[in-house]
């Protein structure tokens, strides 16, 4: 029992230069799966903690009819005494805040701007004192200030005032529709420009005081949405489960993140389906390289694998030998592997990669602005350790299966 072992370490150690080789491409396929890995799963931890941050907050009341025409940013239905509601979830202990959501068509004039123009735009209109109890906006003002409660103000995405040319100080005009259909126009003042971790934020945010909007869009106590902070995991389950009966009472719906981002969610696991393949890739083209090893190896020994058998050593035996070599080589490759990707992914997860110039000309889908961080999930880990093992005793097993089928004569002419 022990004899096999004890010559399995002879020879890993009699072919070094070998076993080098070949461990060294295990720990590089380790390596890569353990990278890309932690980069997928820390852009979509990051997408989706953005998503809530930013823009669904954990959940959100609406009126029953709202959420179906949403991209049309109705103003029709709303929810009425938003301001108890508010009251209501707060004596629970719940933060919430109001936002209205509303179109309009943002007038540029040549002078502050570069030139003339129009656009058509989102804006958000958020409850000045409440609004940070949610979400980060307040946060993220990297240059002016942060709104005031009824001013005539208006917070902009860096992106978005970057190529209108806008500065802080400068006036726009917002020509839009009040709830009762009636044309409305806005004359608001950029008093911040917003840098955020959401590229939503920094590419279509347009933010100003709730009362101020409640006033020019004949809105009173109303409000698009009511929306709420809860913890995540399974108290959030909870918590939406005790709230269900309240949205019934009040003829409301209540949507959670999951909903109210499920264009992000389908666009994610979509991606997740083909991050599979690409992790699956990796291991594929290291298995190459290593399969390319191992069966040169084990042909370049065909000579000593007759000897052996030669001298009456039986097929089992010298199989489990071989396998025992392989196992050995998958562990000193896998451990080698394990390693470099955890250091590799130390400065991933504290510095990420900055990839800000790209997700400022395109739209990837994710919620991320720039730096994409790595995340530390020790399950792939310990995954990618046995799959190493695992690989380089599968990929000798073949080689060492056809030389064994030899005739003792042919192995020691080979």
């Amino acid at each position: 029992m022990i004899f096999l072992p004890r010559m399995a370490l002879k020879n890993l150690f009699r072919y070094g230069r070998r076993t080098l080789i070949t461990s060294t491409a295990i720990a590089i396929g380790i390596m890569a799966f353990i990278i890309v890995d932690s980069l997928l799963k820390g852009i979509n931890d990051d997408s989706e903690r953005n998503l809530i941050w930013y823009e669904t907050g954990s959940a959100a009341f609406f009126n029953p009819e709202y959420w179906g025409d949403k991209d049309y940013l109705p103003l029709d239905r709303p929810v009425k005494e938003s301001q108890s509601l508010i009251e209501n979830l707060r004596s629970r202990n719940i933060e919430a805040s109001p936002r209205i959501d509303f179109g309009g068509d943002l007038i540029l004039y040549k002078d502050p701007f570069p030139e003339d123009g129009n656009l058509q735009v989102h804006l958000t209109a958020i409850d000045v004192d409440h609004d940070s109890d949610v979400f980060k906006i307040k946060s993220n003002v990297a240059r002016g200030r942060y709104l005031e409660a009824g001013e005539d103000g208006l917070l902009m995405g860096q992106w978005l005032a970057k190529d209108l040319g806008a500065e802080v100080g400068y006036d726009v005009t917002v020509v839009t529709r009040t709830s009762g259909g009636y044309f409305q126009t806005l004359d608001l003042t950029i008093v911040g420009i917003l840098e955020s971790d959401n590229p939503v934020v920094n590419r279509y945010g347009m933010y100003l005081p709730l009362d101020t909007a409640r006033y020019a869009l004949d809105m009173e106590d109303m409000a698009t949405g009511i929306y709420i902070s809860l913890p995540r995991g399974s108290a959030e389950t909870k918590t939406l489960a005790e709230l269900a009966p309240l949205a019934e009472e009040l003829d409301l719906s209540l949507l959670d993140w999951r909903v109210m981002g499920a264009d992000f969610i389908s666009l994610a696991e979509t991606k997740e389906s083909g991050s599979s393949i690409i992790l699956f890739l990796v291991f594929l083209i290291a298995a190459v390289g290593i399969s390319n090893t191992l069966l040169m190896s084990i042909f370049e020994r065909v000579r000593e694998l007759g000897m052996m058998r030669a001298l009456g050593m039986k097929d089992g035996s010298i199989r489990a030998l071989f396998l025992m070599e392989a196992a050995g080589i998958g562990l000193l490759g896998s451990f080698g592997g394990v390693a470099l990707g955890g250091l590799i992914n130390i400065p991933l997860v504290n510095k990420g990669i900055d990839y800000s110039q790209i997700m400022e000309q395109g739209d990837m889908g994710y919620r991320i602005s720039g730096i994409m961080y790595g995340t530390w999930d020790f399950s792939t880990f310990v995954t990618a350790f046995f799959i190493g093992i695992f690989m380089a005793v599968l990929v000798a097993w073949l080689p060492t299966r056809r030389a064994l089928k030899l005739e003792i004569p042919d192995c020691l002419r080979f």
